[in-house]
């Protein structure tokens, strides 16, 4: 996902991909409670590990948009920029633009000190230098992902008139890959061993754009294999069940990795989840959504319980939950830990539910009469005399 899910009549919705985006929100949801509201891991490793929740977002984000363009182009389709960024822009900023007037209107009862000027927010440039404990902090990730989708249809425009082959576009995702790692690491003598430099780490490495882009890269490749490598993808996706034991096993031991090195008991930063973790996890999230589109094992055929309904709600539940929880805190203080999470985390999913129901599903289905697709047919070629 997205942190938006794929509206209908674009993407076919997966019953994988629907786990993976409900895994995804709540992994973030128990990562922000225990850091905002009970300074308690409630939920275990989840509360611990919760903040690559955004990882599997930016995974997500970065096949489903890929997949969709690369279709398009091998199709010979031509993608009209100005439908691929209304659609994008119908899509996320309605619901984000009335979270955001309601953070300027209510900063103090929502949470957060006072939140960066508002024309940070409105060029989703806030995530840059971001100040950590600001309000509607949590947006630094959309801001992220909206630069994303700004330059990721240019660099596939680019890449198709100058002819870039197949192998050179993977040389470019390792190069970028490596890149990110290095910069992560230059950032990490600067910042990451110094526990007092809270701020400086958040700052350069985690809001950073430069320091979490390349978590869109795996999904990226995973699109790529898809559409320029199609008998090899043939080939993977008939081993669903051996690609979900290595995609379980990777997010397993990058989870037990980020557990013990990401903070380490001085409160400085671990240097392996600093610079090579980022990008490691993200290619573990990779392999695991790789198996979640094989058929063939329990999670391509049958979504989980919820899990629908969860990704379909998810991005209006990433935006609210914070202040929801900010806001509920003090009416729950007296109730038993365990019952102050259930009730927070049913709130959340109720708001989120509403939300979905009154703003976004019926902005989709106007974004589908006046935009209903991204691609224009390819031009016939006409016949040249010999």
């Amino acid at each position: 996902m997205t942190l938006h899910s794929a509206p209908p009549g674009t993407h076919p919705r997966a019953p994988g991909l629907d786990t993976l985006r409900a895994l995804a929100i709540v992994l973030v949801f128990c990562f922000h409670y225990r850091v905002f509201v009970s300074r308690a891991p409630d939920m275990g490793w989840f509360s611990n590990v919760g903040w690559s929740g955004v990882d599997l977002f930016f995974v997500l984000s970065g096949y489903l948009i890929g997949e969709q363009l690369m279709a398009g182009l091998a199709r010979g389709e031509q993608l009209s920029l100005a439908g691929f960024y209304a659609r994008r822009a119908t899509r996320t900023w309605p619901l984000y633009w009335l979270v955001l007037a309601a953070f300027f209107l209510l900063p103090g009862q929502l949470g957060g000190r006072e939140p960066p000027p508002l024309w940070r927010f409105l060029t989703f440039t806030q995530n840059i230098q971001l100040m950590p404990g600001t309000a509607f902090s949590h947006a630094w990730s959309l801001c992220v992902e909206e630069q994303f989708y700004l330059v990721l249809p240019l660099a596939l425009l680019a890449a198709r008139a100058l002819r870039l082959s197949r192998r050179q576009a993977w040389l470019g995702i390792a190069g970028l890959t490596l890149a990110a790692i290095a910069w992560r690491h230059h950032l990490w003598t600067l910042y990451g061993s110094r526990e007092s430099d809270v701020v400086g780490y958040y700052q350069n490495i985690y809001y950073a754009t430069l320091g979490r882009a390349d978590e869109f890269l795996p999904g990226l490749a995973l699109a790529l294999l898809q559409h320029g490598h199609p008998q090899l993808w043939a080939r993977l996706m008939r081993h669903g069940r051996l690609l979900l034991a290595l995609g379980l096993a990777a997010v397993g031991l990058m989870w037990t990795v980020a557990v013990h090195n990401y903070v380490l008991p001085d409160d400085s930063w671990g240097w392996f989840m600093s610079a090579i973790g980022y990008s490691a996890m993200a290619w573990a999230y990779a392999l695991l959504l790789l198996a979640c589109l094989a058929p063939g094992h329990g999670l391509s055929r049958r979504t989980l319980p919820g899990a629908h309904s969860l990704a379909l709600w998810s991005y209006a539940v990433y935006l609210t939950h914070k202040p929801l929880a900010h806001m509920m805190k003090p009416l729950l203080q007296d109730l038993p830990d365990w019952a102050a999470f259930g009730i927070t985390a049913l709130a959340s999913v109720a708001l989120g539910g509403l939300l979905y129901h009154a703003i976004e599903r019926p902005l989709m289905r106007w974004r589908q009469r006046r935009w209903p697709g991204q691609f224009r047919p390819a031009e016939p070629v006409t016949a040249q005399p010999a």
